[in-house]
């Protein structure tokens, strides 16, 4: 088995805008394993983002990552050296799993091209006509479930955005999701979740910025407390708030401390895939739901992302996934991953 390692920088079709700032690249090192012959070819993809990821510093110069390899490699067990690094670990999993075709992931009905993936259409920040626009576009794309990142523009723009969306279209048939990447203060979500609940919003994901638990499982409890007296209520969904939580302790006592209404699980976040299987799992135990979305990844990411949710969820996903990135960057990666209105598709394996 030859490891080999190599630098690719993908660029934004648009810039991608959220409450932290504007992506116009994306930096990957990816992880190719190849037997001694070099015909067979497993693919990972480093792709920590730079503002955000707890291991994002890392990995900048190519020797330090090969040593990370080289050292966790020659470890017992891999995946506990490299608990730290999440996103060499999803990386260095994925290779590994595609260089032996573990039926782990290999052997589902998404994996054989028999069943796809539904997914939500994420709409990026912008102002409230092209807002308004992506919305069109992705309902005239088949997509409904629709994900608004916000809290980065006027609130009261933000808020005429969503109701338009509820005039015009309804809320039989188009589910709504919403994401402040943790832009507001505690009294900010207090009052705007108020007003988003009248709205019949599926969930937010991280209303207030990460390690702040007392008050995000105060935010929990209100949700919580006004579904048990039949009123609006509007779920959390963690995101941020699970970085660098590595270890199943550490997990267990987020969970039990703030129990939100959902995590979003991201593998090159949150512990790669080993990890990923320990928050769906433990949140499974405590009656909290989940999905799988991308970190921004490219199609060798987004393809072991894709792959992982189908072995975790089942073979009939209801769940829509945040995987629908593949068509964010000018210069990505072919892989066997294609979009069919909605919902992803292992293209047909020969």
């Amino acid at each position: 088995m030859n490891i080999s390692l190599s630098h690719r920088t993908m660029h934004f079709r648009r810039p991608a805008r959220t409450s932290r700032g504007e992506y116009l690249t994306r930096d990957a090192i990816i992880i190719t394993i190849r037997d001694k012959e070099g015909r067979r070819i497993g693919l990972g993809e480093c792709a920590p983002l730079p503002d955000l990821s707890c291991d994002r510093d890392s990995y900048a110069r190519m020797s330090d990552v090969a040593h990370l390899v080289e050292e966790a490699l020659q470890s017992p067990d891999y995946t506990e050296t490299l608990r730290p690094y999440p996103a060499l670990l999803f990386a260095l999993e994925s290779a590994m799993h595609d260089y032996r075709q573990t039926p782990m992931l290999y052997d589902t009905p998404f994996a054989r091209s028999e069943t796809g993936i539904p997914l939500n259409g994420l709409v990026w920040m912008a102002d409230y006509d092209d807002m308004l626009a992506q919305v069109k576009t992705k309902l005239l794309q088949g997509f409904r479930c629709i994900k608004l990142k916000i809290g980065a523009i006027d609130w009261d723009e933000e808020l005429r955005l969503i109701r338009t969306i509820r005039s015009r279209f309804g809320n039989g048939n188009l589910q709504l999701r919403v994401d402040a990447n943790g832009a507001w203060t505690t009294e900010e979500a207090e009052e705007k979740m108020t007003v988003l609940a009248q709205l019949d919003i599926h969930s937010i994901e991280q209303p207030i910025a990460p390690y702040q638990w007392k008050d995000m499982a105060r935010l929990c409890r209100m949700q919580d407390a006004a579904r048990d007296k039949g009123g609006k209520f509007l779920p959390i969904a963690l995101d941020e708030e699970l970085i660098g939580v590595n270890n199943p302790e550490e997990k267990r006592l987020l969970l039990d401390t703030i129990r939100p209404q959902y995590i979003v699980v991201k593998p090159t976040l949150h512990g790669g895939m080993t990890g990923s299987m320990e928050w769906v799992s433990e949140a499974r135990k405590r009656g909290i739901g989940s999905w799988m979305t991308s970190a921004l990844e490219g199609n060798i990411g987004l393809r072991n992302v894709a792959l992982l949710a189908a072995c975790v969820y089942g073979p009939r996903i209801t769940m829509p996934q945040g995987l629908g990135t593949g068509q964010l960057y000018s210069d990505n990666i072919e892989m066997d991953m294609e979009l069919r209105g909605s919902v992803m598709w292992r293209a047909q394996v020969e």
